[in-house]
């Protein structure tokens, strides 16, 4: 198993201009840079220190390094300049755009990443911040889209995968093929909500605090949709670097537990199949483990929605 990561660039690879504008922003100069790693960026991740002391968190990216980057820094800024001040996600101060480079300033969060494998304190700690994340206000204006809607794309990869078969498939998918397709058209209803979804969660995406507390950062695929949906995707994560019974887990969440089995199961397949015919493709440039990622996150969530479905697996008899 891989984990997060792309080839990064530092602050010091950031155009004397983009500098600049940057630290017009901060009304300082940057004096030290700290790149940080984990993410699927090619882009800057760097803790930086000003001359007078003061420390923020930027990240600067531009088309050149992956082309769908720049968009996704602009949807975070449209976002994060519009959540509520009480939510646990880090401060923006401004954003950077000249059309081609696009920079965000955060306020710095001192904290740490949750172990993998995950310990239980960091897990219940994280599930609570998503219950109180699940209650706060929602923004409003452009950037927001609906969780359902965002992911109609991604819950269809069961049907590419069906149309345009793929000899990697795991035998138990492709045994189960028709019953996937369906689960995950189901799937995309069961996203219905009015929550403010975070959409990516991962241990890269979360820091803790040293009182415990947890920030959730990176924000670009920000969405409004079911209240639970983090949740799930956030026992998938456990699921992948082992250690817990995510089940014990879900049970143990009562925002979780209340849910259907039948719409777990249905959003679990539609991530599942989006998993598995993402990473058939090409790695993006400079996102080279991000193919295995993916395929490792489908065997887990595959090997789970089985367990869950009372699927056996395929005989090799």
């Amino acid at each position: 198993m891989v984990n997060a990561s792309g080839v990064r660039i530092s602050w010091t690879d950031v155009p004397d201009h983009v500098q600049a504008g940057v630290e017009r922003i901060l009304d300082g100069t940057v004096v030290q840079a700290v790149s940080q790693s984990g993410g699927f960026s090619p882009g800057t991740a760097d803790r930086v220190q000003l001359q007078d002391g003061r420390r923020y968190f930027i990240k600067a990216v531009h088309p050149g390094l992956n082309s769908i980057s720049p968009s996704l820094h602009r949807r975070e800024l449209a976002v994060a300049a519009r959540v509520p001040a009480n939510a646990p996600v880090p401060r923006l101060v401004d954003g950077f755009d000249d059309g081609d480079w696009v920079a965000l300033v955060f306020e710095d969060i001192e904290g740490r990443h949750p172990h993998t494998p995950w310990q239980r304190g960091d897990v219940m700690a994280t599930l609570q911040m998503l219950d109180e994340l699940a209650d706060t206000t929602v923004p409003t204006g452009p950037g927001l889209a609906w969780t359902a809607e965002d992911l109609k794309g991604e819950f269809s990869g069961w049907q590419r995968l069906t149309d345009d078969p793929w000899p990697g498939l795991d035998p138990l998918a492709a045994e189960h093929l028709p019953e996937l397709v369906d689960l995950a058209q189901r799937g995309l209803p069961a996203l219905a909500g009015d929550s403010l979804v975070h959409s990516d969660l991962r241990a890269d995406n979360l820091l803790i605090r040293p009182d415990g507390r947890v920030v959730l950062v990176d924000w670009p695929f920000a969405s409004k949709g079911c209240d639970w949906f983090d949740m799930l995707t956030l026992l998938i994560n456990v699921e992948l670097y082992g250690g817990h019974d995510v089940e014990q887990l879900l049970a143990a969440t009562p925002r979780l537990a209340r849910v259907p089995d039948d719409r777990v199961n249905a959003v679990l397949a539609g991530l599942c199949g989006y998993f598995y015919d993402a990473a058939r493709s090409p790695p993006p440039p400079r996102l080279p483990t991000v193919r295995q990622f993916q395929l490792d996150q489908g065997d887990v969530v595959l090997g789970w929605l089985g367990r869950r479905m009372g699927w056996a697996p395929q005989s090799t008899m």
